[in-house]
C-alpha cells in the first residue's frame, strides 16, 4: 500500500539512479517506448512474419526516417552524441511524436553532446529557498484565484493568500517545503483532493520526465525521483513508461474539504529571470458554481484570519494556516 510507512521498502531490480540520469539508458528506453506504440498498418506498412516486439521494428523506423538500419540502431541504442537536427527530425516524423517529445529527444541529444539547454548554462534557479520579494509581490496582488510558484522539482516555493487556503492539505502544518510529487504519491489525502488521482498521477511524472530530459544533471530532481520510485509503485510504473508533457494551460476538478468541488482553469507562467521556475495560475470561470465555491473559500479563510488573535493578545489578521 502507498502512504507513509517506517518499514523499509524492498528495492526493485531496476531504479533510476541518483547520481545523475544515464543518458544512454533514458534514449534507449525513450525510442523503444515510442516505437511500441506504433502498428505497422498506421504508417502504411504491411506486417509480415512473427513479430517479436510490439509495434514497429527498428528497421521499418530507419526505412521510415531515411536513414539506414545500421545508423537508427546505434541511435536507438543511446549513441546520439552528435547526430543531426534532420536525424533527429526524420526519427521524430518516423515515430509520430508530438512537439513535447520531440523537444524531448532533441533534450537528451543535447545532453549527450554536453550542450546546456537552449545554449544557456546549466539552470540553478531551483535551489532557491523563496522566491525574490517582487514575485512575491506578484502573487500577492493576484486576488481573483490561487497562485503558485513551483520549481522543476516540483517543490512549492511560495502562494498567494487563496492559496495557502486552498492547498492546505498539501501544505499542511509546516516543515520541509511542500512537494506536489510527494504530495500526490506518498500522501494518502491526495486521493481526496484529486479526484481524478490517476490523470494527475500521469500529468506529475511526465513533467518531472520531461524536466530531468532538459536538465539531466539536476541532482535534486535526480533524487526525488529516486525516492518515489523507492516508495511509490505507481510512481515508478508511470516513470518507466517514457512519456513526457509540458503543463500549459488547461482544467483541473478538486474535491476540496472545505467546499467541495472546484473546477479551476490553470495557466503556467515561465519566469525567465529564474529559468525552470513557474508561475502557476488558477482561475474559475465567472458565474458558475466552482467561482461561488472559490469565493466562499476566499471568504471563509478571511473570516478566520480577522478573529486569529495575536501573541499579545490582539487580535489580527494571520495566516489561516498558521
Amino acid at each position: 500500500m502507498e502512504g507513509r510507512t517506517d518499514r523499509e521498502p524492498l528495492v526493485p531490480a531496476r531504479m533510476p539512479r541518483l547520481s545523475g540520469m544515464d543518458t544512454r539508458a533514458e534514449v534507449r528506453e525513450f525510442l523503444m517506448s515510442r516505437r511500441a506504440r506504433i502498428s505497422p498498418d498506421q504508417v502504411g506498412l504491411t506486417a509480415s512474419g512473427n513479430r517479436r516486439v510490439a509495434g514497429l521494428r527498428r528497421g521499418e523506423v530507419a526505412t521510415l526516417a531515411g536513414v539506414s538500419p545500421e545508423y537508427y540502431a546505434r541511435i536507438e541504442r543511446g549513441d546520439i552524441g552528435g547526430a543531426s537536427s534532420s536525424v533527429l527530425d526524420a526519427i521524430a516524423g518516423a515515430l509520430q511524436l508530438d512537439e513535447t517529445e520531440r523537444a524531448h529527444l532533441f533534450d537528451l541529444a543535447r545532453a549527450a553532446d554536453g550542450i546546456p539547454t537552449s545554449g544557456r548554462s546549466r539552470r540553478r534557479s531551483s535551489s532557491r529557498a523563496t522566491p525574490r520579494p517582487s514575485l512575491e509581490w506578484a502573487l500577492n496582488g493576484f486576488t481573483g484565484g490561487v497562485a503558485f510558484i513551483r520549481n522543476t522539482r516540483q517543490d512549492l516555493l511560495a502562494t498567494n493568500e487563496l492559496g495557502r487556503t486552498f492547498y492546505a492539505p498539501l501544505i499542511g502544518d509546516g516543515g520541509r517545503t511542500p512537494n506536489l510529487a510527494r504530495f500526490q504519491f506518498l500522501d494518502p489525502a491526495a486521493r481526496d483532493f484529486y479526484p481524478d488521482w490517476d490523470l494527475f498521477a500521469e500529468m506529475c511524472v511526465a513533467i518531472m520526465r520531461a524536466e530531468a530530459g532538459r536538465d539531466p544533471h539536476d541532482r535534486g530532481l535526480q533524487d526525488l525521483v529516486g525516492e518515489l520510485s523507492l516508495r511509490s509503485e505507481t510512481f515508478r510504473t508511470l516513470w518507466g513508461a517514457h512519456n513526457v508533457r509540458i503543463h500549459g494551460a488547461g482544467t483541473k476538478r478538486y474535491n476540496h474539504p472545505i467546499v467541495g468541488e472546484v473546477i479551476l482553469a490553470y495557466e503556467e507562467l515561465a519566469i525567465t529571470a529564474e529559468p525552470g521556475n513557474v508561475m502557476m495560475m488558477f482561475t474559475a470561470e465567472p458565474g458558475s458554481p466552482s467561482a461561488e465555491r472559490l469565493q466562499l473559500l476566499a471568504s471563509w479563510a478571511a473570516s478566520e484570519a480577522a478573529v486569529r488573535p495575536s501573541s499579545a493578545g490582539v487580535t489580527t489578521r494571520a495566516d489561516p494556516l498558521q
